[in-house]
């Protein structure tokens, strides 16, 4: 019997060490902090999350159909022109690049490396060149917020330290159990509550970036109550990587104050995009 409880000792004792080397990682890694101030977790370097970006992007140019020319590419860079300069230069050090891709999907992202990718369906749901700017606004927020270093850190971390745990649960199987239901504890309370965060905290420096290019930040409200109907019912709050689309109209609204007074600034500073949405 002594045997038995001795591996049992080694393999908590291992997965300890596991975990307690995951610890020390993050108080290492929580140095970091996003344009809001806010702590994150960041393993990766820039250089490599840069290229990985740079990497997926021409990817997808391979892969998905793009419109190289024409009216709906010179609104879309009309829009991500007037934006760009207002982000700091360290975000794309070699500026930024633009596609259209030809899709009906109602989406836009941006990634580490300046790329920007708009799809054609985006334009059915964002009326108008300011609605466009809070989606542009948005996805380069989350490349200054560093949000997919953050993401792949958090899921890093979370992998390893549920490794710890499974090497303790060794092969009892009521043990085994409880680690399959942690795995789901940790998606649910971990994973993708920083989804949200992120999508929160995107939506914030969003709307900032938009309104000091000069385009009118109430837009953005509207803009997400479109997407709520193209959209429809969407999955309950907690289990979405999305804020609620009332929780997320609420959170713009109690920005929006500071968000006008950086729009009038820009204004009176004469930044005032004149971006022509292609007839349909």
């Amino acid at each position: 019997m002594a045997r038995p409880d001795r591996r049992s000792r080694r393999r908590v004792a291992a997965a300890l060490r596991a975990t307690l080397a995951v610890a020390l990682g993050l108080v290492v890694a929580a140095c970091a902090t996003s344009p809001t101030g806010r702590s994150q977790l960041q393993f990766f370097p820039e250089s490599q999350m840069r290229s990985m970006g740079v990497e997926a992007y021409g990817q997808m140019k391979a892969n998905e159909p793009i419109i190289e020319q024409g009216p709906v590419v010179d609104y879309v860079e009309c829009v991500a022109d007037a934006i760009i300069p207002q982000v700091p230069s360290e975000y794309a050090e070699n500026g930024w690049e633009v596609t259209v891709f030809d899709s009906e999907q109602v989406n836009a992202f941006a990634l580490p490396g300046g790329k920007i990718g708009v799809y054609t369906g985006l334009l059915d749901v964002a009326e108008n060149q300011d609605q466009l700017a809070a989606v542009i606004g948005h996805e380069i927020a989350h490349v200054m917020a560093e949000h997919a270093n953050e993401r792949m850190s958090t899921q890093f971390a979370t992998t390893v330290g549920l490794g710890a745990l499974q090497v303790a649960a060794g092969d009892d199987p009521q043990r085994q159990e409880l680690m399959a239901v942690l795995g789901i504890g940790a998606q649910v309370g971990i994973i993708l509550p920083f989804s949200r965060l992120h999508e929160s905290e995107a939506d914030e420096i969003g709307l900032d970036l938009m309104a000091r290019a000069g385009f009118n930040p109430e837009a953005s409200v509207a803009l997400w109550r479109n997407m709520a109907k193209a959209s429809g019912n969407g999955p309950p709050a907690f289990l979405s990587t999305h804020p609620s689309r009332n929780q997320r109209i609420e959170d713009l609204q109690a920005a929006m104050p500071r968000a006008l007074y950086l729009y009038e600034q820009a204004l009176e500073a004469g930044r005032r995009p004149d971006c022509r949405r292609p007839a349909s």
